[in-house]
This record gives C-alpha cells, sequence and structure tokens, in this order.
C-alpha cells in the first residue's frame, strides 16, 4: 500500500513538475511569438509617414465594403467547430521529396509549391523563399490552433542555399518564428524582405536588421539582379490582441527575363489591375485560393476571384497556394482547387496544381492529373 502511495505521490510529483515546464515555456515562448512593437524609433516613424497609416494602424485602400475582417459571430465559430465540410483528407496527401533543383546554369525559371502559401522560386540563379511555414501549428502556440494536413516536403536544414525570404503579412500561417529563426541561423546570407512594420518581430527573434529589407508599398529592393517590388492587397495583419498594426502586401518580382507574381493574402479589389499595368505581364502568379468565405469577403479571395487575379496582373502560369495544408476556412479540403479547375479551363487559363514538394518549371508545366481527388 506505501509503494504505491509512494508511487502515486511520485508521479504526481513528475506532473506538476512537467505542467510546471510546459507552463514555463509556453510563458516565454507564446510572447515571443507574438512579435515585437514596430511603433518604436525610426521604424515607426516611418510608419507614421506611410499613405496607409493612420490613427495607430495601416488602413486598405477605398473601396465599397463587403463584409469587414474578424466578423466572426457565433454562427460562423459554430460552423468552424461542428460544420459537416469535408475538411481533412480521407488519406495522406501524397508529398515529393527531394525535387528541390538549380537553375543557375540556364538562368530559368522554377517554382516548388511546399504547401499552404510557402514556396521556393528559382529564378535567373537566384532562389527565394515565399512565407516560410514549417511548423506543426500555425498559432503562438505549438500545443494548440490548426495543425498541418501534411508534413513538409523537406527539413529545413536540408534547403538549398537561399538569397532571400519574402514575407507577405504577419498572421502566423505566413510568419513562422520558428522557420525564421531557424533559417536566419542556418544561413547566415539571407536577406529577408518584409512589409513595413513587419521587421520589428524578425528583430525581437533576433534577426539583425542589417539583413532585412522593410518596405512600403511601392517600395523596392534589390537581391542580385532581381528587383522585389512591394505591392498592395486588401487584407489585414495582427498577431495578438490588435490588429493592422504592420503592413500587407503582395509582391512583384522582377528579373532581366523573367517576372512573378505573389498575391500574399488578399481580398480581390482593383489594386491587381494596377499591378500587372505597372510590372506585367508576368511569367509567373502564385495566387491565394483557399480560406474564403462570404463571412470575409474582403480579406480572401475565392477561387474564380484568384483566376480573376491572375488575369488582371498579366500572367502567364497560374500556380495556386493557400489551400491544402491547414484547415482556415469553412469549405471541404479540396474545394479551393476543384473551382480553380473548372473556372481557369472556362477561361482558357494555363494552370498547374504541384503536389506539395513538387518542383516544376515554368516553361514545361506538368499535365494536370488530379492528384488530390485520390486521397478526398
Amino acid at each position: 500500500m506505501m509503494r504505491r502511495a509512494r508511487a502515486g505521490a511520485i508521479a504526481a510529483a513528475l506532473g506538476a513538475v512537467t505542467a510546471g515546464a510546459v507552463t514555463a515555456w509556453a510563458a516565454r515562448e507564446i510572447p515571443a511569438a507574438m512579435g515585437g512593437d514596430p511603433t518604436r524609433g525610426e521604424r515607426g516613424e516611418r510608419m507614421r509617414r506611410s499613405p496607409r497609416y493612420r490613427d495607430g494602424v495601416f488602413h486598405n485602400p477605398p473601396a465599397p465594403p463587403r463584409q469587414q475582417p474578424g466578423g466572426l459571430g457565433p454562427g460562423v465559430l459554430r460552423e468552424l467547430l461542428f460544420g459537416k465540410q469535408l475538411r481533412h483528407p480521407s488519406r495522406p496527401i501524397p508529398v515529393v521529396r527531394g525535387m528541390v533543383g538549380d537553375l543557375a546554369a540556364d538562368q530559368g525559371l522554377a517554382v516548388t509549391w511546399f504547401g499552404h502559401s510557402t514556396a521556393l522560386l528559382e529564378i535567373e540563379g537566384r532562389r527565394l523563399l515565399l512565407d516560410p511555414v514549417w511548423s506543426e501549428r500555425c498559432s503562438p502556440s505549438q500545443a494548440v490552433g490548426p495543425r498541418r494536413l501534411h508534413q513538409p516536403p523537406l527539413a529545413l536544414e536540408q534547403l538549398p542555399r537561399i538569397d532571400a525570404v519574402v514575407i507577405s503579412h504577419d498572421h502566423y500561417d505566413h510568419l513562422d518564428m520558428h522557420s525564421v529563426r531557424t533559417l536566419a541561423l542556418a544561413q547566415p546570407q539571407l536577406r529577408f524582405v518584409v512589409p513595413l512594420g513587419v521587421g520589428a518581430h524578425l528583430e525581437r527573434w533576433g534577426v539583425d536588421l542589417d539583413r532585412v529589407d522593410e518596405l512600403d508599398w511601392d517600395e523596392q529592393t534589390k537581391i542580385g539582379g532581381l528587383r522585389l517590388v512591394c505591392t498592395s492587397a486588401q487584407h489585414f495583419s495582427g498577431r495578438g490582441f490588435a490588429n493592422n498594426g504592420t503592413l500587407w502586401s503582395s509582391w512583384a518580382i522582377i528579373g532581366a527575363e523573367h517576372r512573378v507574381f505573389y498575391s500574399g493574402d488578399s481580398g480581390y479589389f482593383g489594386g491587381f489591375a494596377g499591378t500587372g499595368e505597372a510590372h506585367g505581364p508576368f511569367d509567373l502568379s502564385l495566387v491565394q485560393i483557399g480560406a474564403y468565405s462570404d463571412h470575409w469577403q474582403d480579406i480572401h479571395m475565392t477561387p474564380e476571384e484568384g483566376v480573376s487575379t491572375h488575369l488582371d496582373v498579366r500572367g502567364g502560369l497560374l500556380v495556386p497556394v493557400h489551400w491544402g495544408t491547414f484547415v482556415l476556412g469553412l469549405h471541404d479540403w479540396s474545394e479551393p482547387v476543384e473551382r480553380l479547375c473548372a473556372d481557369a479551363e472556362a477561361r482558357g487559363v494555363q494552370f498547374a496544381v504541384p503536389r506539395p514538394g513538387e518542383r516544376i518549371e515554368v516553361a514545361r508545366p506538368p499535365k494536370l492529373d488530379h492528384w488530390w481527388r485520390a486521397v478526398v
């Protein structure tokens, strides 16, 4: 009896120690993941001079509102928790491993989609990594929050030499503290190109600001022979209890021979046509198609609006992103790509739908094989 009591006491003590360790970790890790304060010092002065910044926050361009962001009423929360949509595949999503190549010799253009909005661009001898998220959950805590539907096709440590990480905005499914820290440490030559204000998060995570280019819309920087232009989007930002303290953007990546457009997250709006006029045509467009809803039409495009965006920017090959990795919407997990295929085919748009980890040479896109239908 005494042995059982002693064993129980030991187990209880170990449990208390474990719970205390987890609590201590969370108390340290979650505030760090929420990022830094962008309003201080020179960065804050730059923000206050921005045409998009007033009353302490960034604003979208004026447009007829359809839905305000963040309108999650009780009905939406019930649907998120108990809706009947098929939000998870019935079988494992196929992941392609080891396809990262090198186009330095022929100065070509290729893209490897790693899932959600994370993609590796090879363009004219340079490699750019878009919105890298390798964490299991897109959340300030790795204990709770949306979990991956598939594992990353490649470990962060297995990535080839990267010239720059390009960030669209600071939401957790696009800006991941653990990925940023790992990349910054593993690749000391790496630069980070981010919208205005986002540098505060990187600074808190230990990234030297000499490695960060922090841009307002219509500003640009150079990486090798490439121009990276911060272009407009219609979205919002925030990692804590307040929104819109940092800027959000799309990106135009312009080389001597090739051009790439990345939408980031956005509602459909007239700014995309302006980007097409100013910086197009683009050989490749990476466009958000998932996590849409009638409840937040202003901040996420439907797949059909994604096709319209591709046409507005005068894109060549369309590769859809922001689907298939995290459950962030109210639709079936594969609905975005099915709708995209139907609309793109109806409008004569060239597109490709890679598996996670699959590398596509833009000049030779693969034939559509509807791979996701085998795992629905």
